[in-house]
């Protein structure tokens, strides 16, 4: 089988050093495209921490009544934009310079910034404290539970990482890592300072996807989703997370488009476990049985380092007059989801042109 791989060099300086800058630089490499393209910009409330406006924006590529698109989303944990505006850049580049064209009756959906305010502040949750990724869910209907959030909830709060550690180390050893790592991750409904937090109403993310869906009438076509997140796995590598039931045709999809390196949190063959209200459910919902919804995950440092990370981001979070120590741990933040490391960011702009380039041309198949 030939390779549709672009071949063109790696620019890392395509990583953006803020969301302002990502967003001033993709608006300008998306004017530069002669293609077919209509932009939206939806505003977001709240602001920057320099009082910048805050917007996810939103663009279709190529012809309005393609049957097949490729969605690519950047974003959806705020300060995993970084690497998403990255690897949407580089696309758009790609695309300009005709490095990559689309094929017949295909277009592509690029949104970015789906979580503005965390994306400008550093934090992977919304102002409210809601992870996009967990938010969808029926708020209509009684709330998911999380037993395990609810009994470990005092740890995570511990002032003393020691003591937090020893005892996560006494939850796993009675329970398992799995469990462990669901009661903390998988996320909860109770608790808006504590990490992994649904929230109680639609969050804006969840909106503008919703928005998408019904403005290009995307249940009417073929869709190729991939959500570009960072901080999970093995240092530099992009895993293809299916959330997907196993013996669906989403799953089915998948593996024929990406082979075997598709992994099932529902199996256990992922470094993620499985996970309440994510973002892939809106998507799965207007899916026809052509179609698939991957995370492209790209890893960064170990899962506890990861735990302890987020939990002082809450912490400080959930004090006030602090500015200054949010901040400062805002840097810590984005050395655990973009680290400043040449090697790692060519990782990760060379595996999304491959996993881009298999989405499609399997959605174009």
């Amino acid at each position: 089988m030939s390779s549709y791989l672009p071949v063109a060099a790696l620019d890392t300086d395509v990583f953006p050093v803020s969301y302002a800058i990502a967003r001033q630089r993709w608006r300008i490499e998306l004017a530069a495209l002669s293609c077919s393209k209509k932009h939206t910009a939806y505003p977001c409330a709240g602001a920057g921490p320099e009082g910048e406006a805050l917007f996810t924006d939103a663009v279709w590529l190529g012809p309005e009544d393609a049957c097949r698109v490729l969605v690519l989303i950047s974003g959806t944990h705020g300060i995993e934009g970084f690497a998403g505006t990255a690897v949407e850049i580089d696309y758009l580049r790609l695309l300009a310079a005709g490095h990559v064209t689309l094929p017949a009756n295909t277009a592509v959906l690029m949104i970015h910034a789906l979580t503005p305010w965390g994306y400008a502040w550093q934090r992977r949750c919304d102002a409210d404290g809601v992870d996009l990724n967990r938010n969808v869910v029926d708020f209509s209907k009684p709330l998911p539970e999380n037993p395990g959030y609810e009994s470990l909830r005092y740890a995570l709060f511990l002032s003393d990482a020691g003591e937090r550690r020893a005892a996560f180390a006494d939850w796993e050893h009675k329970h398992g890592r799995e469990s462990l790592e669901s009661a903390i991750s998988a996320g909860q409904y109770v608790d808006a300072d504590g990490p992994f937090y649904g929230g109680r109403a639609p969050a804006h993310g969840r909106r503008v996807v919703e928005d998408l869906i019904d403005k290009y009438g995307l249940r009417q076509r073929d869709l190729a989703v991939i959500d570009l997140h960072t901080g999970l796995g093995p240092y530099g590598y992009g895993e293809i997370i299916c959330d997907h039931e196993p013996d669906s045709p989403g799953t089915s999809v998948a593996c024929r488009w990406y082979g075997d390196s598709v992994t099932l949190p529902t199996l256990g063959t992922s470094s993620s476990v499985p996970k309440l209200g994510l973002l892939d459910y809106a998507w799965h919902a207007v899916m026809n049985e052509r179609s698939c919804y991957i995370t492209l995950e790209f890893g960064t440092f170990k899962t506890d380092q990861l735990f302890e990370v987020l939990l002082l981001d809450h912490q400080l979070w959930a004090q006030s007059d602090n500015r200054q120590a949010r901040l400062g741990h805002g840097k810590l933040m984005r050395h655990h989801f973009c680290p400043n490391d040449q090697a790692w960011k060519e990782m990760v702009l060379f595996r999304a042109r491959q996993v881009i380039a298999q989405a499609l041309q399997g959605v174009s198949a």
